[in-house]
């Protein structure tokens, strides 16, 4: 079992959110949801890594980097190359 994984900061009525999010169910792709309109620390963390913009999806890593909006195929390559890393 991976110990990597992605938190990914959305909300419910982003459409990108629902597309990233549909996309990495589809092919079982581990992550965790966070809605950055229920939880005001997640919302700061958000705005910390986007130049004070609470820019969604944003996805955090378990090594401690950031992506914004990227798409599902990205994080999958990411989500690799940190299994890479524990290996």
């Amino acid at each position: 079992m991976s110990t990597q994984h992605a938190t990914i900061y959305m909300t419910d009525w982003c459409p990108y959110c629902a597309k990233l999010l549909k996309a990495l169910d589809r092919t079982e792709t581990p992550y965790t949801a966070v809605n950055v309109e229920e939880d005001e620390s997640a919302a700061q963390f958000v705005e910390s890594v986007n130049d004070g913009n609470r820019v969604v999806p944003t996805v955090h890593y378990s090594d401690g980097s950031t992506q914004t909006n990227p798409p599902a195929s990205a994080v999958r390559q990411k989500l690799r190359e940190l299994e890479g890393e524990e290996a």
